[in-house]
């Protein structure tokens, strides 16, 4: 990147429209939530500030449920989410943002600015946004 290009950061990219379930729901309602709002993951509440965040995905679904075969009115979100989950803050340029993902594997990143989550990154979102590419 030349130097006099402009820095895309976390803040420019991330989606602000969030999905939040709280971690005593059942997995059937987090599916029937899943599937009104279109996404592949939820964030998971916070019981408390100085609780870490949460996310459950299509893959702790398959992997807690399907491949465990267990019913999905019988599980609750905290048995399967992923937690502590990987936050980044606003002002990290993008290119950090998409080596993060690359080396864990990861498929979005929450973006968290004073305690609250502000948005969320996906790998998607870096092939949407026209600055990028």
């Amino acid at each position: 990147m030349a130097t006099d290009e402009k820095i895309i950061r976390a803040r420019d990219v991330m989606q602000t429209t969030l999905a939040f379930i709280d971690g005593m729901a059942t997995v059937r309602e987090a599916v029937d939530k899943m599937r009104d709002e279109h996404l592949s993951y939820l964030l998971v509440e916070r019981r408390n500030a100085d609780d870490a965040w949460a996310i459950i995905s299509i893959r702790d679904l398959v992997e807690g449920v399907l491949v465990a075969d267990r019913s999905a009115e019988d599980v609750n979100v905290f048995e399967v989410m992923t937690k502590p989950v990987i936050t980044v803050p606003p002002d990290m340029d993008i290119r950090y943002v998409a080596r993060l993902l690359h080396n864990t594997g990861l498929s979005r990143v929450p973006v968290e600015e004073n305690g609250e989550l502000i948005g969320i990154i996906s790998l998607s979102s870096l092939i949407l946004h026209e600055s990028i590419f």
